[in-house]
């Protein structure tokens, strides 16, 4: 009598991710820290999708007009933003994990602190002018 078992691990898109990271790391070992990511950020948003491409696009516009401080960088093969090599923000495409939205994310490295609890994951469905100024709002208080 056969059993099926599924397999609680990492899915194919994360796996994906993790590959994408070692070839980040592996790169930037090769060319040095130092070194200008941005085209590899805008070439990586040429290839999204659709509604993922259109957000990334404007997304990157908004955060190089707001946080001009922080560096274009993949990580897990998405759009990152860091300072000083630590990832302030990234963009999370839908298409990424098969998600309903798209994500906004900042880390730890974000000075967002608002008392004991505060928001670190944005959804995206649409980038508007007044999410876009939201948007634009967290992202000088974060690197503030």
């Amino acid at each position: 009598m056969a059993t099926t078992k599924k397999y609680d691990g990492f899915t194919e898109e994360e796996r994906s991710a993790m590959k994408d990271r070692a070839k980040e790391l592996k790169a930037s070992t090769r060319r040095g820290a130092k070194a200008d990511t941005e085209a590899e950020v805008l070439a990586k948003i040429a290839e999204l999708p659709g509604s993922d491409r259109a957000i990334a696009k404007r997304l990157h516009a908004v955060i190089k007009a707001n946080a001009p401080a922080l560096t274009a960088k993949l990580w897990y093969g998405m759009p990152a933003y860091a300072r000083d090599g630590k990832v302030v923000c990234h963009f999370q495409p839908a298409s990424k994990f098969k998600t309903r939205y798209a994500m906004l994310a900042f880390s730890d490295q974000a000075n967002l602190d608002d008392g004991a609890m505060w928001p670190a994951w944005y959804a995206l469905a649409e980038l508007t002018p007044d999410i876009e100024a939201r948007i634009g709002t967290l992202l000088k208080q974060a690197v503030s």
